[in-house]
């Protein structure tokens, strides 16, 4: 194990390797802190920056967006390397494109969601716990389903089954914290569609992902960047359409839109005053939001990794975010002065590394598997 961490870090590697994954990991968990740190510094009332969430959440989205727009357009990744073409609007495309650019749409989803569930009447961290388990349930149905489908050939292994169950039982842990009127999101119909239109949005998305990945045949390769590339150009086509139609809305329109969620600020109008009467120094928003737009790669290519079930991959995206979480506000207590992680917290760290130990256990497994199948070929890392 440590030589494979040696390795990971002290040289390139190979697709679909363990040496890949942690890299990966290691990238992901880094960016993730930076995103967590970040934020703590723009807004809050310990903030150096004093920024409005809905402020900075806006300048930050699309600093990230143009991120991921930047680098696939000039990378030209773009250019999705498909098995066959289709007709779409008379033109010939990608037969992919039919289902990656729905799964874009969904991503145009997940991203104002995620915002919106913080601002539910319920706790931050009960709306943390929500979507991590969420997804790390999502994963593992994702693969029932497929399994049936006759779409993945692999099978679950018992110890990734064991890591799903003590990753659901750290988010669950932190929920010992918890105080009377944190859960205050049944009865509250606008609450309800927010996280149903997240959890749907984001199964939708993992299923297509490994929809993708299970249906490239043997020998064909799994164009994970074009995939992205793809994905995040309508997601930000769609963003740009509803951030347009927003912005376009007359004023008594706009408040009465927003007077239907229920909300206890009027998140349109505040959305609308972020364009109209920007913050002084909304660029540096904007330019943090490189972070946020970098990780979205890692992010992608953790849960598309090569070879690996929804199951597993969904446990190494959403336990590194959970680390990184931790790390973050370790970092912001003793720099800005916030909340030391409270002992729920690590109690789920420590069952959080219980679930890492089991999945490396079935990485083990995987990668033997893998190389007797020879579905990852040998390769000379020097020259990957």
């Amino acid at each position: 194990m440590w030589q494979t961490i040696k390795s990971a870090v002290s040289r390139k590697s190979c697709e679909g390797s363990t040496e890949r994954l942690l890299q990966l990991c290691g990238g992901y968990f880094s960016l993730y802190i930076f995103t967590g740190v970040l934020a703590k510094y723009f807004v809050g009332e310990s903030s150096y920056v004093k920024m409005s969430d809905i402020q900075y959440t806006v300048y930050n989205t699309w600093g990230g967006s143009l991120t991921c727009l930047v680098v696939v357009l000039l990378l030209g990744w773009y250019k999705l390397k498909s098995t066959h073409c289709t007709k779409l609007f008379g033109c010939a495309v990608p037969a992919e494109y039919l289902y990656i650019i729905p799964s874009g749409i969904c991503t145009a989803v997940v991203i104002p969601t995620t915002t919106l569930m913080y601002l539910l009447p319920i706790s931050v961290m009960v709306a943390m716990v929500i979507m991590r388990a969420s997804i790390i349930i999502v994963s593992r149905l994702v693969d029932t389903v497929q399994i049936r489908q006759g779409l993945l050939k692999k099978k679950v292994y018992f110890e990734e089954n064991v890591a799903m169950c003590l990753a659901i039982a750290a988010v669950a842990v932190q929920l010992g914290g918890a105080k009377k009127g944190d859960f205050n999101l049944v009865g509250n119909a606008a609450a309800m569609a927010i996280l149903g239109s997240y959890i749907s949005a984001y199964a939708i998305r993992i299923y297509i992902m490994n929809y993708y990945k299970n249906t490239r045949p043997k020998g064909v390769e799994q164009d994970t960047k074009g995939f992205f590339a793809i994905e995040q150009l309508a997601a930000s086509a769609v963003m740009l359409l509803v951030c347009g139609w927003i912005l376009a809305l007359p004023s008594a329109h706009a408040v009465a839109l927003a007077g239907t969620a229920a909300q206890p600020r009027d998140v349109l109008g505040l959305f609308r005053d972020s364009f109209a009467n920007p913050h002084p120094k909304w660029f540096l928003a904007l330019g943090a939001g490189m972070f946020y737009g970098v990780s979205a790669f890692f992010s992608v290519f953790l849960f598309m990794f090569k070879g690996r079930t929804a199951t597993f991959a969904g446990l190494v995206n959403r336990l590194t975010s959970l680390i990184a979480g931790t790390a973050a506000t370790l970092i912001t207590w003793a720099a800005f002065g916030g909340k030391f992680p409270k002992p729920p917290d690590w109690i789920s760290l420590l069952v959080m590394f219980a679930a890492i130990y089991y999945l490396g256990l079935a990485e083990k497994r995987r990668t033997a598997e893998l190389a007797a199948s020879r579905e990852l070929e040998p390769c000379n890392p020097a020259k990957t």
